[in-house]
């Protein structure tokens, strides 16, 4: 049996923990709701109906001052987005070029860091990828670290 309620435990089909503060082994320190916002997870093993040795429970709580994956993506998702974009230089061979875009461009094919390349070779410039400012930025610096020409521009004007 393995159940995760916020605040209390179930161990039992008719049994349920509520912790209190003044407990020792409570999770709780202080005075003890059941909003608190913990997650507590408890597994029971054993032949049958009971009789089963309960396991330390795991409790999961967010760090305060520090955001969850879920709010770092999600604000990722809403900041506007940039083109991080590659211009042709006379200094370059097109290999490394490719070498370069695979290494700092996560996901980056042979194929596309090729495209890419030609196009800047081609027309003098091109988009090498579309994201957030603070990754556009990252990739941006990775890019002129290894000898590349590279700049930002917001992606939601011009063409």
């Amino acid at each position: 049996m393995e159940t995760a309620i916020c605040g209390r435990l179930a161990l039992a089909p008719n049994r349920i923990f509520n912790p209190k503060s003044g407990n020792k082994n409570s999770p709780c320190k202080g005075p003890c709701t059941t909003n608190r916002g913990i997650f507590i997870t408890v597994s029971a093993t054993g032949p049958g109906k009971g009789g089963g040795l309960l396991e330390r429970p795991v409790i999961e709580k967010t760090t305060p001052g520090r955001e969850s994956e879920f709010d770092l993506r999600k604000s990722r998702k809403t900041s506007p987005p940039y083109r991080v974009l590659l211009y042709n230089d006379n200094y370059n061979k097109r290999e490394y070029v490719v070498q370069v875009l695979m290494k700092v461009i996560p996901g980056m094919t042979v194929d596309n860091a090729v495209n890419i390349m030609q196009e800047a070779h081609y027309n003098g410039l091109s988009v090498v990828i579309i994201c957030a400012q603070a990754d556009a930025e990252e990739h941006c610096m990775q890019l002129r670290g290894n000898g590349l020409l590279s700049s930002i521009e917001p992606a939601s004007g011009g063409c």
